[in-house]
Order: C-alpha cells, then structure tokens, then sequence
C-alpha cells in the first residue's frame, strides 16, 4: 500500500486530478480520466456508479484499501476523498497499479 500512497501522491502533485465522487462518476461517464482512485470507505452506491461507468468507457478504477480519510490525507487535502479521477497521472506510476488491480 506505500508505493500506491506514493504513486496517488506524485499524481496529484505533478499530474491533473479531480477530487470528489461525483466529479469521478461524471469522469467515469464521460470517458475523460486516465484511472479513478475510490476509497474502501465510498458509500456502496458511489463505489458502484464509479465502477460500472468506467468498465463500460474502458477507465481502470483502482480501489484503495485505505478509508476516505486516509485517501484524503495522502493527497494533502483537508477533506475527506471517497474518490477521484486522474486526468493526467504527470511523474506517477499509478497506472502500473491500475493493470494490476484489473488483471
């Protein structure tokens, strides 16, 4: 899970995200993100939504094993983070952990 907080890390530091579980189920819809991060702690319904929009517009969803909190924490926000869409995962190898988890 350290080299996953480290890569969701890099990406929003060098790369473009969108925080927020509606933003994410929007992205999922529209087909615009490279890989979606959802919290073991997203309501059922979300977690759901994100990941039967992103299956059908071919977007990786990653699921963190951490709750919001902590997925919060790590991205260096003063929020709670049940998701989010990476548009552009910048100096990040957070698209290895996306194969990974789809495999």
């Amino acid at each position: 899970m350290a080299d996953l907080s480290k890569s969701i890390r890099m990406s929003v530091e060098s790369g473009k995200v969108i925080f927020g579980s509606r933003q994410a189920v929007s992205c999922a819809l529209n087909g615009n993100a490279k890989v979606i991060v959802v919290s073991s702690s997203a309501p059922k319904k979300i977690s759901l939504d994100v990941k039967s929009y992103a299956k059908v517009s071919g977007i990786p969803v990653i699921e963190f094993p951490g709750p919001s909190k902590e997925l919060g924490s790590i991205c260096g926000v003063p929020y709670l983070v049940s998701a989010m869409a990476i548009l552009n995962v910048g100096n990040s190898d957070l698209l290895s952990f996306a194969k990974q988890d789809s495999a």
